[in-house]
């Protein structure tokens, strides 16, 4: 069939009017739909399999979310096979569960610990108890993560604002989105970034929060959503040459989970790399000091019990068993005794010190180059840790990801600690280049 043609001498007009047509025609690719019906598959396979309330109940949501939006991925037309099935997914797998489990008060432990050790550090100045009798009342967490258990500590336990607002969950996501954002904000240069990087930014990190990765934990627990979130805005702060902000918001990550401070030498060599010295070692001094400021109360007024609960007990050394108990190789290797502990401890001081050397040898130079430095970093600890989880992989995807989702044009390698030059008269059609290299000419 024949195609109207709109008048002679509009060639440019014809063209674009045609390509419009067809792209509003066209299906979405094939990997659309196929991504949202495996992670329906996945989804389904907690009801099934899984022991924990939270998760079953999570999966039946999130299938049925997933489901729907590879439906609607299948048979709408750009660009609404794009657009729909996101918050189709974002309905089923976040909204839907998170209320559910908040209007019937279910959660994992890790939101009861934390929002107990918010009442201890309100009520006594330290978020440990003396002498845990057991699992659930150990804080495997150092002194800030109490703080986002503060909230139910003001708010107690009944009435509305207390099941919404009182509950961890809520500011563990808060935090983790609130980063997200305001990472693109410090990267953004509207004379240096692409056209469309935003829209592009809005579309991955809707995506991201709706996928499995985010949605789950986010839904059931949110422990590591703050770590993450903090972890690439400090990376973000780092790219833009701000080694007091970037030194802070480590500070904030490292008083979270120990599990935080390989972020501190990544984000000091790239910013040694594409800074400076002096601009690398404001950084560490302030991570540091931040760090201490923030921990050191708790330690001490009670140091024994903190060693004990932080130290101890997640790698397997504590008086109780850890519950994280995935089937990773550290935790195959702990499981044959003290000599499997050693070996496990050992290969992960191995893997640390292979990640370091690669950081004097060939450091970061932009956010792509250290995202993915600490994904590698993280990793290596989470799959070689004496007790882990599966769920503790998420953190090195978000990094990855995010990273590739924002354009961060960075300082070459050699130059001076100068503000990157705004000045685009000699920049290129099209700006600078995208993430993993592209720096401004």
């Amino acid at each position: 069939m024949l195609t109207p043609m709109p008048p002679d001498g509009c060639n440019v007009e014809v063209i674009t009017w045609r390509v419009e047509r067809e792209n509003s025609s066209r299906a979405a690719p094939w990997w659309w739909p196929a991504g949202w019906l495996l992670a329906a598959v996945w989804a389904a396979a907690f009801p099934l399999f899984s022991g924990v309330g939270t998760h079953r109940v999570w999966g039946v949501c999130a299938a049925g979310g997933y489901t729907a939006a590879a439906v609607a991925a299948r048979v709408l037309p750009r660009p609404l096979a794009l657009r729909i099935p996101v918050a189709v997914a974002l309905t089923g797998a976040v909204v839907l569960p998170l209320l559910l489990l908040l209007l019937t008060g279910q959660a994992q432990s890790e939101v009861d610990v934390i929002e107990r050790s918010g009442r201890l550090l309100y009520e006594r100045g330290t978020p440990y108890l003396e002498a845990p009798r057991r699992v659930e009342e150990y804080t495997p967490y150092l002194p800030g993560m109490a703080l986002l258990g503060i909230p139910r500590a003001l708010l107690g336990e009944h009435g509305w604002a207390a099941r919404y607002f009182g509950d961890a969950r809520v500011w563990c996501a808060a935090v983790f989105l609130a980063c997200l954002v305001a990472s693109r904000g410090v990267v953004r240069q509207p004379c240096l970034v692409r056209g469309g990087g935003d829209a592009r930014f809005t579309a991955v990190t809707a995506v991201l929060t709706a996928s499995p990765v985010v949605a789950l934990p986010l839904c059931v627990s949110g422990v590591d959503l703050p770590l993450a979130g903090l972890c690439v805005l400090a990376i973000a702060f780092a790219v833009r040459g701000r080694p007091v902000a970037a030194g802070l918001v480590l500070a904030a990550a490292c008083s979270l989970k120990w599990t935080a401070w390989p972020a501190i030498p990544v984000v000091v060599a790239l910013l040694g790399c594409a800074w400076g010295a002096r601009q690398a070692l404001r950084c560490a001094g302030t991570a540091v000091a931040g760090t201490a400021l923030l921990v050191l109360p708790s330690a001490l007024l009670s140091p024994g019990p903190m060693v004990q609960q932080v130290l101890a007990f997640p790698t397997g050394r504590g008086e109780l068993a850890t519950p994280a108990a995935s089937s990773l190789p550290g935790r195959l290797l702990a499981e044959q005794g003290a000599m499997g502990w050693a070996a496990a401890m050992a290969l992960l001081v191995c893997g640390a010190i292979g990640v370091g050397v690669s950081l004097l040898v060939r450091p970061p130079t932009d956010a792509a180059a250290a995202a993915d430095r600490l994904a590698i970093g993280l990793a290596i600890a989470s799959l070689l840790a004496p007790a882990g989880r599966f769920g503790y992989l998420a953190l090195p995807v978000l990094l990855v990801v995010w990273a590739r989702s924002v354009d961060t044009p960075g300082a070459p390698p050699d130059a001076p600690p100068t503000p990157i030059r705004t000045d685009t008269s000699s920049v290129p059609v099209g700006g600078v280049g995208s993430v993993g290299g592209g720096r401004p000419s």
